[in-house]
């Protein structure tokens, strides 16, 4: 090996007193992290140009970077969410799909939250929107480092309302007589009403679905308010309703072109727009905002689903079923990304690096200058020289579990090795038209050259040079992964079910019916016991 350099020394020392710049110069920066629940890659109109519903998402871009190879860390909700906020694959810390509506558990405890790391260091912390990491008992986010919360404990499709949108198939509204109008339909809770929540008391059930997203920014607005008057950072994370059906009845009639989906698109970016703006006149000039998708579209919900933009996972749709949510397939984890910090992140950038949710801990922690929980392993990265713009080198592999579609959940069966992707399972979650693809394992891997092949529609031949190259490095590193994980500190999550643990404010009355205007004292005290 050669010697290194004067020039390069003092390049090198330039550097590594640059990655400590923005905090030792600015303080502890705010955080504003927006997670949109099933939304495409092409729902961006920065990444799809037949994209017209997002302007304030599209000037999010313009002021700063967008991240087009950047994954959820899985592609269904529960687990998706659980790695955003420990930086582990449920492989490590447990969650391997959603809790229910009866869950007793939820995220383990031993598992520590990015929440309660910077609370720590001294941050408020807030939570608005779905939670979906267990909800009964201590699993509720106001015992896992929030300050704190405010919306629904699971997704909104998991209970009824009196608003109930648009889904597919149509749901019917609340019950509000006797168990008569208790009627079972297929993909439709009837029994029990959604409920929202203000810390650890329920404020409303049924939810009114109609004004959640704008209840959703006043108390993101209020959030930010009361933290920059204490004089605190702050993380706020932001887990929207979008575009997660029912998809809200708009206040105007939808515009032609993509209907109900279009108008619920532009609403959120009408709320991430007006967060943006709240943040800049209260963030001090030191707030971070990263918005990214929790996985990809539903495709089973037809008109209802996002855009995959070019991500059609072609192999797939040829065998039948969908090549999106649920599935390890393109347009089931990749999803759109972009950071804004006027002054801090670069304007007018894109970036190629290969990056995930599960970056988002160990980045915001670095940038606290907090320190990871001991005693295991991450497989998030601080990427904060890809932020500033000083690098654009990200992971060397990324896993993607299996969450649904095929395979054992939360099973690595996928990797992404540089730009070659190899699958030992392959599967399709249910499409619009009603097909599944079925489970296929395959020994020797399927692998496919991104950089040529973006819609994955043609494995490489397993007699071509280039197949024969790559197989040896993406064995060593799928090896290399399951031996890691196996040798970590993994927790369980507790999936068990109880109907004592279900959220109901009165049970008295059908559908757990009751409103925050005729909640006395007395009442919000048993809805907590009932609830918790």
């Amino acid at each position: 090996m050669g010697t290194t350099s004067p020039r390069a020394v003092l390049a090198l020392a330039a550097a590594l007193v640059g990655l400590s710049a923005p905090r030792a110069a600015y303080g502890q920066p705010n955080f504003v992290v927006i997670l949109a629940d099933d939304v495409g890659w092409g729902d961006l109109g920065a990444n799809w140009a037949e994209t017209k519903e997002t302007p304030h998402l599209d000037q999010l871009a313009a002021e700063g970077t967008r991240f087009v190879d950047f994954h959820s860390a899985a592609s269904t909700c529960s687990p998706s969410r659980a790695s955003l906020l420990t930086g582990r694959l449920g492989a490590r810390n447990g969650v391997t799909h959603n809790f229910a509506v009866t869950s007793v558990g939820g995220l383990p405890l031993n598992e520590t939250t990015l929440a309660e790391v910077l609370r720590e260091a001294g941050y408020s912390t807030g939570a608005i929107g779905k939670w979906h990491l267990g909800h009964h008992g201590h699993h509720h986010p106001s015992f896992r480092g929030f300050d704190y919360y405010f919306g629904i404990p699971y997704s909104h499709d998991m209970g009824c309302t009196d608003t109930p949108g648009y889904n597919l198939p149509p749901c019917p509204p609340c019950p509000r007589h006797g168990a008569a109008a208790r009627m079972a339909r297929k993909d439709c809770y009837t029994e029990v009403a959604l409920p929202l929540f203000e810390n650890v008391t329920i404020v409303q059930q049924p939810v009114n679905l109609s004004s959640l997203a704008a209840r959703y920014a006043e108390e993101a607005a209020r959030f930010i308010r009361r933290a920059s008057d204490s004089g605190r950072p702050f993380f706020l994370y932001l887990a929207l309703a979008h575009m997660h059906v029912p998809l809200g009845v708009p206040p105007s009639p939808p515009t032609p072109g993509r209907g109900i989906y279009g108008a619920a698109l532009s609403e959120m970016d009408a709320l991430v727009g007006r967060i943006k703006r709240v943040a800049d006149s209260l963030g001090k000039g030191n707030t971070l905002l990263w918005f990214a998708g929790d996985n990809g579209p539903w495709a089973q919900k037809c008109e209802l689903a996002g855009r995959l933009g070019p991500f059609v996972g072609a192999w797939q749709r040829q065998r039948g079923g969908s090549s999106a949510k649920q599935t390890t397939w393109e347009g089931g984890h990749r999803v759109p990304a972009l950071a804004y910090w006027p002054g801090r992140i670069p304007a007018k950038r894109t970036s190629h690096a290969l990056l995930s949710t599960l970056d988002i801990f160990p980045t915001l922690v670095a940038l606290a200058g907090a320190t990871l929980p001991p005693n295991r392993r991450f497989d998030g990265l601080d990427v904060s020289p890809v932020l500033f713009g000083w690098s654009d080198v990200g992971h060397k592999v990324l896993l993607h579990p299996n969450s649904g579609a095929a395979g054992k959940d939360g099973e690595i069966e996928t990797l992404r090795l540089a730009q070659y992707k190899a699958f030992y399972t392959t599967g399709g979650a249910m499409a619009c038209d009603g097909s599944i693809g079925p489970a296929e394992h395959h020994q020797p891997p399927l692998i496919f050259n991104l950089d040529g092949d973006i819609q994955e529609q043609e494995p490489l031949d397993l007699a071509s040079r280039e197949y024969r190259a790559v197989l040896p490095a993406i064995s060593r590193a799928y090896a290399h992964a399951l031996e890691d994980i196996a040798t970590d500190n993994v927790s369980v999550a507790d999936y068990s079910k109880n109907p004592a643990a279900t959220p109901c404010c009165n049970a008295q009355h059908v559908a757990c019916r009751c409103q925050a205007a005729v909640l006395d004292r007395r009442t919000e005290r048993r809805a907590t016991r009932l609830c918790l």
